[in-house]
């Protein structure tokens, strides 16, 4: 006798995707601020507006939805560096990939503060991602930055350690900003246009042959 076929899941309802986008956008509040550890289920209830009971009808456990949460980042975050371009002008290449990091702490700075709070625990739930997906990337980037190096075409600089250095200049300002604006003060209420032409200037420094 045939098996049955399994039954084909339901669409969601327009109210069960709204419910679980304020779900994810709370949670990516109060995870970008506490860190996974420092979480609760019932901060996030509470920061969506939603009974704890009502939360766990669309996810099951706090590591659910801050795997989804990664989940969906890790896209978002992969694609600045995919935009660099073997065939453009090396320099150019190299400098507008620094702008669009920097546009990532701009614009997603609690996406970026999750990051960087999974990073500091171990990456216990992204481990399988940073050695298969990012790394494969990073790496493929690397050799086109050797190649560019090897013609002549930037100043000679391990691939690697450039792209590390990017990372850290410009995700700084998301992952310590309260840190930066608390030291600017008044003098730049957006750090952001001034923070663009001095990693401009100093990358364009360190990139020219």
């Amino acid at each position: 006798m045939n098996a049955s076929p399994p039954a084909a899941k339901k669409p969601r309802t327009r109210i069960q995707k709204k419910n679980r986008k304020t779900i994810l956008d709370a949670a990516l509040d109060v995870f970008s601020q506490n860190g996974f550890r420092g979480s609760t289920l019932d901060q996030i209830a509470r920061a969506a507006g939603l009974s704890k009971p009502n939360l766990l009808y669309y996810f099951p456990s706090k590591e659910a939805i801050h795997v989804e949460l990664l989940s969906c980042l890790m896209d978002t975050w992969l694609d600045p560096l995919r935009a660099l371009d073997p065939a453009g002008e090396p320099k150019r290449e190299i400098l507008s990939y620094v702008r669009r990091k920097l546009g990532m702490s701009r614009d997603y700075p609690r996406e970026s503060r999750l990051f960087a709070n999974e990073i500091l625990q171990g990456a216990p739930r992204i481990r399988k991602a940073i050695r298969g997906e990012l790394k494969d990337l990073v790496d493929e980037k690397a050799e086109v930055i050797r190649g560019w190096s090897a013609r002549g075409a930037i100043a000679r600089v391990n691939p690697h350690h450039l792209i590390f250095s990017i990372w850290a200049l410009t995700q700084h300002y998301a992952d310590f900003d309260v840190q930066v604006r608390l030291i600017l003060e008044d003098r730049e209420s957006d750090p952001f246009p001034e923070a663009e032409r001095y990693l401009e200037t100093l990358f364009d420094k360190l990139l020219t042959p």
